[in-house]
């Protein structure tokens, strides 16, 4: 009845003062944390933007134009050969990989909680949104050309074979890989932030399940591996 008395809220539905200092107190210090491992984060990468840079224009030069397989087999081999424990050498674990609008397939090299590095690329073409990261991301083009646009430019960005395009963090772009284009692709920084990105499209349009089971399969496989013996 609406003349019913209301019960009062019970005393632990209220939360206290001490609870709200508490709880900012929690937050506060997990921003400060989270602030100080970003300034250390450089300690546990052991890959570098120039020597891949370096590396993926070798495997041009060795294999030949166009010749992707190649170039592949050659990044495999010399960084198994540097990097022996770093590098998943199962070149057969290709996945698709739907991002930002965009499509194509992916091979995982290395993936941990501050660095991942990719064979990434398409036979057909594609086109779409890099995505807002809280990594660098390093995009060295092996076969074909990548075009890139930012808002305020007039003009396309052309990225061809042996060059390499820089996405700084926090920096969003749009792109396209043309026909036959692919990229031994390296990003540094804070890994697990940038995955919804990668998830998102599968999960909200491809609905492609399998692929989302094998790419969270190989990366978890990596990453935990990677944190087994010590590479964060």
């Amino acid at each position: 009845m609406n003349g019913a008395p209301k019960s009062a809220p019970k005393q632990e539905d209220v939360p206290s003062p001490m609870k709200w200092v508490r709880r900012m107190g929690f937050l506060f210090l997990l921003v400060v944390l989270c602030q100080w491992l970003d300034t250390i984060k450089d300690r546990w990468y052991v890959f570098n933007p120039t020597s891949l840079h370096q590396l993926a224009q070798e495997a041009i030069a060795v294999a030949g134009q166009n010749n992707t397989q190649g170039m592949i087999d050659h990044i495999v081999s010399s960084l198994s050969t540097t990097h022996p424990s770093w590098v998943n050498t199962n070149t057969s674990e290709w996945v698709f990989n739907n991002a930002g609008g965009a499509m194509g397939a992916m091979y995982i090299i290395h993936a941990s909680i501050t660095e991942y590095l990719i064979i990434f690329g398409t036979p057909l073409g594609t086109d779409g949104h890099t995505g807002l990261h809280t990594a660098d991301d390093y995009f060295n083009i092996l076969v074909g050309e990548q075009w890139a646009f930012k808002p305020g430019s007039l003009e396309m960005e052309r990225y061809p074979a042996g060059s390499v395009h820089h996405l700084p963090r926090g920096t969003a772009k749009q792109y396209k890989m043309h026909e036959g284009c692919f990229a031994l692709e390296y990003a540094r920084g804070w890994i697990p932030l940038m995955l919804p990105f990668g998830f998102a499209d599968t999960l909200t349009s491809t609905l492609d399940l399998p692929t989302l089971y094998h790419t969270v399969r190989v990366t978890g496989r990596e990453m935990i591996g990677n944190l087994l013996i010590g590479k964060v």
